[in-house]
């Protein structure tokens, strides 16, 4: 992998999620993760990392978190990671 450029952590209001049908919950959460991670970290193209998309789907589709944790990693290629803070403590010391 490329080397990082940016690295931040930010908390993730998930509440607009609550606005969608229940049946689409989940999946709106995923999109307001991808929107926030463009839009902060001016990027185009945006990876979500299995851990946080189990965390927004882990009570359902029904169900999503109210706000979530997550460490944003952008690399020289302009390409962001979105990552729990346990995964990138793995990921570090991997390294």
């Amino acid at each position: 992998m490329s080397e990082i450029e940016l690295e931040r952590t930010y908390v993730i209001h998930l509440r607009d999620a609550y606005e969608a049908s229940r049946s689409r919950r989940a999946k709106r959460a995923v999109n307001i993760v991808r929107e926030f991670a463009e839009r902060h970290m001016k990027a185009e193209v945006v990876k979500i990392s299995s851990g946080v998309n189990s965390l927004l789907w882990s009570r359902g589709i029904e169900k999503p978190p109210r706000r979530l944790k997550v460490i944003m990693r952008k690399s020289k290629d302009g390409v962001v990671e979105v990552l729990l803070p346990e995964e990138a403590e793995k990921k570090e010391e991997e390294k």
